[in-house]
């Protein structure tokens, strides 16, 4: 965890993450950082495992809080976005030992109450996706629909755009 300041073009190291992950959602409400699901372990799925862990940090004290409400569907190589207070995070693939696939879920995390919504899924399940809102609508393009190397790539020229209310 570091800092950088383009007025001096330095790093500034700060508090350590609590969970080491990589391929995880972050999304800033409220000037906080939170930090969602990932893979710890290593960097290809078959090596490491996706958590459902969201981590809360403050750049201003840099300190890290306690955990918060657990990601429902824990998974890695996600797309998310903030928008209205709210981080959303779409997609994603894990790795048991009785599965290794892509998702279509869609979730929403409000960090002041600390919960999540369900929200309706993609057309097609993905990971390695991007996304961002735009306006009130969440984009989400591109992606694979098979994790890994479960029998080749398949790329998905996709576009799916979620409206909120």
């Amino acid at each position: 965890n570091e800092v950088y300041d383009p007025a001096t073009n330095t790093w500034e190291p700060r508090q350590t993450m609590p969970t080491a992950r990589n391929h995880a959602a972050v999304g800033v409400v409220n000037n906080k950082i939170y930090v969602i699901g990932g893979r710890v372990g290593a960097g290809f799925i078959t090596r490491g495992f996706s958590v459902d862990i969201v981590e809360e940090y403050d750049p201003a004290t840099d300190q890290w809080g306690a955990l918060m409400a657990r990601l429902p569907t824990p998974r890695s190589a996600v797309a998310f976005g903030t928008s209205k207070g709210k981080i959303y995070v779409a997609g994603g693939e894990i790795y048991t030992d009785r599965m290794l696939g892509a998702y279509r879920a869609v979730e929403a995390f409000d960090p002041v109450a600390n919960v999540w919504t369900t929200l309706p899924p993609m057309q097609f399940p993905r990971h390695g996706l991007a996304g961002d809102f735009i306006g009130n609508r969440l984009h989400l393009v591109s992606g694979n629909v098979q994790a890994a190397s479960s029998g080749g790539h398949v790329d998905v020229d996709h576009h799916h755009a979620l409206e909120l209310p």
